[in-house]
């Protein structure tokens, strides 16, 4: 008894520095996802702020009738999922794409260039990538209706035309948030040991059959994982892109409005805390479906490339 107790000691002792270094992220995780957890309540309940949240009357369902009640909910919910789709689906190749393609520049100089090149609009935030576009956007004094009167076409009012934005919506969201999503795929294939492409070359395998051989099976689990994790976010919106980017104009909400621009406008006109409180519950009970039902797809096919 006494040996293992001064092993299980021994343990401790050893693990400790780890223990202290996960200790932040810990607290973190904590204070950020868990001790919230309790606001939960205000999504059922007639917010009283002399009552309190717990004091408040409980009202069930009634807060959610907002998101359902408008006439334009089936457009709002369509644009949120129907956009997170397109991202993750199509952002997820060009992420993949541009990884592979790094990877086989030789010159680390050059690469390094690319990859902060790739990751700088990530660093920027949505405040100026909205002034960027509307330097490009801006009727009168836009650098694209500068080029189409030189060329003798007409000016496009870009802030009142629907049918342009989801393409633009798209090439922002892509170009802002691309590097992010290309470092974790480039990571993953900078970890795969060159023993495998040796081999390959050795075997008389061109470069494109080494990424289709090699490279792209090995990061297929990383690909998985992070669609998963995405689709759990599919009733979320970027609220600085479909928020500051279209400058929140009305004559584009056909086109723009999500579930999160929606609750903010919504929170600003009548200051019910409780409505947005349901709108959150909402997006995270959708995306718990979307991950169970993927993840259970996932495993059904490919068991080792499941999250559970």
């Amino acid at each position: 008894m006494k040996k293992t107790t001064v092993k299980k000691k021994n343990r401790v002792v050893q693990c400790l520095p780890f223990y202290l270094m996960a200790l932040p992220g810990m607290l973190y995780l904590i204070a950020n996802n868990f001790m919230p957890l309790y606001g939960m309540l205000l999504a059922f309940k007639k917010l009283d702020v002399r009552k309190g949240i717990f004091g408040s009357d409980w009202v069930g369902f009634d807060n959610f009738k907002f998101l359902f009640s408008s006439n334009t909910a089936f457009t709002i919910i369509r644009n949120t999922i129907c956009y997170n789709l397109v991202f993750i689906i199509v952002g997820t190749i060009i992420a993949v794409a541009l990884a592979v393609l790094l990877n086989e520049i030789r010159s680390k100089r050059f690469a390094k260039f690319y990859q902060s090149m790739l990751l700088i609009p990530y660093l920027i935030s949505w405040v100026l990538a909205s002034y960027l576009s509307y330097a490009f956007l801006a009727q009168d004094v836009g650098l694209i209706n500068s080029v189409l009167n030189a060329l003798g076409k007409p000016d496009i009012a870009w802030y009142s035309t629907q049918k342009y934005w989801p393409l633009i919506l798209f090439m922002v969201y892509i170009w802002k948030n691309i590097g992010y999503m290309f470092i974790i795929y480039y990571s993953s294939i900078v970890s795969i040991s060159g023993d495998y492409f040796e081999a390959a070359t050795i075997d008389g395998a061109t470069k494109w059959q080494q990424i289709r051989s090699i490279t792209l099976p090995l990061i297929k689990s990383t690909v998985v994982t992070m669609t998963i994790l995405n689709l759990g976010r599919i009733a979320n919106s970027d609220f600085g892109l479909f928020y500051q980017i279209p400058r929140n104009s009305g004559s584009l909400y056909g086109v723009t409005q999500t579930i999160d621009v929606y609750v903010y406008n919504a929170l600003m006109n009548n200051n019910d805390f409780a409505m947005s409180a349901a709108a959150a519950v909402f997006q995270s009970v959708v995306g718990f479906i979307f991950i169970m039902v993927a993840n259970a797809v996932v495993r059904r096919y490919s068991k080792q490339d499941a999250l559970f």
